[in-house]
Order: structure tokens, then C-alpha cells, then sequence
């Protein structure tokens, strides 16, 4: 068995009894980028260094030449067996953007939990996110779908991601009108490079309604570890792309070089500060990053206990507004 820090730092997700680490380990990588034996080695050093939040879908990774989607949900069910571990874990998994089990219709999202139980070789999942919200299905089936999931046993507690506002307050409001499992959480894009994609009406309906926000895409592709620099050498990612975008925005050099001064106070890496600010959001609780190696690992486990003073979170807000 794995051993892990007791005296790790936990955050409760919105109403629900789950304590989680507030950084989620983005499972995204496993069985793309990273093999079975790395994927393993960063779950065992993640859980060692005070993790237990784990986040995966079974769309990853369909994208991938040869991949047909729920590699990723196999490599930690693998993992969950090897280290006799389940109890220390809290799993989270998606429904939604599969491309052979796509939308929200009820007989989908209760066929992929099946299908991601199996995967993931599990008896209940701990937290069960529509992965992005189908318009063309009623909120009233969507939750109702997830609540019987809920009293099965199925599923512990349910959460949306890429859900506007006005959809969102829809299902929160239908699910306490009837009695149904409700919320606990939403999974935004959101981070010092994309503001606007979640802060505004989204955050205010998760914080009046007591939930609690999982960003993804907290490192922008990877554009808040400060790799991709303008003229800089050019990085071997398979986000490479994705992350190099933020250069040509405004902001994208500003947010480098308030990260820079804040970094060089605390000897710490960028991308340690990118998550300490935004996990001291308003509603956000842990943000969720992916390391490909052990080595990726250290300076996002170090947000954790990083604190920004007021001082420089406001350096940082400038930067990114």
C-alpha cells in the first residue's frame, strides 16, 4: 500500500461530506503522454505528497491514433488494484463527450457510469460530472438520471463542468424543487489567463448556492510554468501548442512576469504561484493540474502550502485583468 501524509490538508467540496486535497491530480495524461509505469509513479508520489483527489473522464484519451477512450480510467483502476489503495482515493470521472456516448440523454450518462465502474474497478464513484451540457436535453432528465445513479450506489455525489449559469441554476433549482441529488461542484476553465470563463454570473451562482469550483486547465496548457516564453526555445509538449496561444494575448507576457516577481520572493516556480492564486479564489477549491513524470510533480504540490500576501495577489489580479 501506498503511503500517504496524515496530515494532509483537506477541502470540503461545496455541501457534500468529500474531503479532498486542494490540488486534484488531472488524470488526462494516463495512458496518453504517460505509460502505465509512469502513470503509476505519479499516482504513488501525488498520494505521498498529501494527494487523494483524482480526476479522469472516459473520453480520455479517444483523441489519441489507436485509443478508443477510458485509457485513462483503466491505468488508475489498474493502479487502485495494485496498491490496495480505494479507500484513500477520491475518484472522479465524467460522462458527456465520449465520442461513441455522447450528450446527456438519461440511458447515456447511466451506460457510461457502467462502463467507468468497469474501468475503473470501483463499486461507487465518488464524484460524477456531466462533462459538458447537452442543451437539447432537459435539465429535469439530466438530474433525475444522476439522483437514481445516486440511490443505486452507484454514484456518491454528482457535479457539472461547461455548464452555463442560467442551466446550472435550472438543475439546482429542479433538483431541490423535487428532492434529487443535487450539484456539489463545477469544473470551469478557468486561470490567470482565462478570467472570464468562469468569474462573472457562473461564480455567482456556484457561491449562492453553496457549491464549489474544480478548475481545469489551471496551468493553461501549460502557459503558467512559464516554458513558453516570447523567442523562447521551443518546448516538447503535446500541449506545446495550446500553451504558446497565450503569448500573442496582452496579458499572456504581463501574467509571466508578475508570476516571475511573486516566484522569485518565495524561490518558488511559476506555476506554484498560478495555483496558490487560483486556489484562493472566491468558490474554488482545488484546481486540477496534470504532471506526464514524478519530476513535474513537485512544484504543483508546493502551491498547497504556498500563502500569496495580499500585496501580491493584487499584482497578480492587475496582470491578468
Amino acid at each position: 500500500m501506498t503511503e500517504n501524509r496524515n496530515d494532509a490538508p483537506r477541502v470540503t467540496l461545496g455541501t457534500s461530506d468529500l474531503a479532498v486535497s486542494p490540488l486534484a491530480l488531472g488524470g488526462n495524461v494516463f495512458g496518453w503522454t504517460a505509460d502505465e509505469a509512469q502513470s503509476f509513479a505519479v499516482l504513488d508520489a501525488y498520494l505521498a505528497g498529501g494527494g487523494n483527489f483524482v480526476d479522469t473522464a472516459d473520453v480520455y484519451s479517444a483523441w489519441v491514433p489507436g485509443n478508443t477512450g477510458g485509457e485513462s480510467e483503466t491505468v488508475i483502476g489498474a493502479w487502485l488494484r495494485s496498491r490496495g489503495n480505494r479507500d484513500e482515493v477520491v475518484i472522479a470521472t465524467k460522462a458527456g463527450m465520449h465520442p461513441e456516448a455522447s450528450g446527456l440523454k438519461a440511458a447515456t450518462i447511466k451506460r457510461v457510469a457502467e462502463q467507468s465502474l468497469r474501468r475503473l474497478g470501483i463499486e461507487r464513484i465518488d464524484l460524477f460530472y456531466t462533462h459538458r451540457d447537452d442543451p437539447q436535453t432537459p435539465v429535469e432528465e439530466i438530474v433525475t438520471a444522476l439522483d437514481e445513479l445516486v440511490k443505486e450506489g452507484k454514484v456518491r455525489e454528482v457535479a457539472a463542468s461547461n455548464i452555463g449559469a442560467d442551466r446550472l441554476a435550472e438543475s439546482l433549482a429542479f433538483a431541490d424543487r423535487e428532492g434529487l441529488a443535487r450539484y456539489v461542484a463545477v469544473q470551469p476553465h478557468y486561470n490567470l489567463v482565462s478570467r472570464d470563463t468562469y468569474e462573472g454570473e457562473a461564480a455567482d451562482v456556484v457561491a449562492a448556492n453553496g457549491l464549489s469550483a474544480v478548475p481545469y486547465y489551471a496551468l493553461a496548457s501549460g502557459f503558467l510554468t512559464g516554458k513558453y516564453r516570447p523567442g523562447g526555445a521551443e518546448v516538447a509538449s503535446a500541449r506545446a501548442q495550446g500553451a504558446a496561444r497565450y503569448l500573442d494575448q496582452p496579458r499572456g507576457p504581463l501574467v509571466l512576469d508578475a508570476l516571475d516577481k511573486v516566484a522569485a520572493v518565495h524561490g518558488v516556480e511559476p506555476a506554484t504561484v498560478a495555483l496558490a492564486w487560483l486556489a484562493a479564489r472566491p468558490t474554488v477549491a482545488a484546481p486540477i493540474a496534470s504532471a506526464r513524470t514524478v519530476e513535474q510533480l513537485p512544484p504543483l504540490l508546493a502551491s498547497v502550502g504556498l500563502r500569496l500576501s495580499p500585496e501580491e495577489t493584487a499584482l497578480l489580479d492587475e496582470a491578468s485583468a
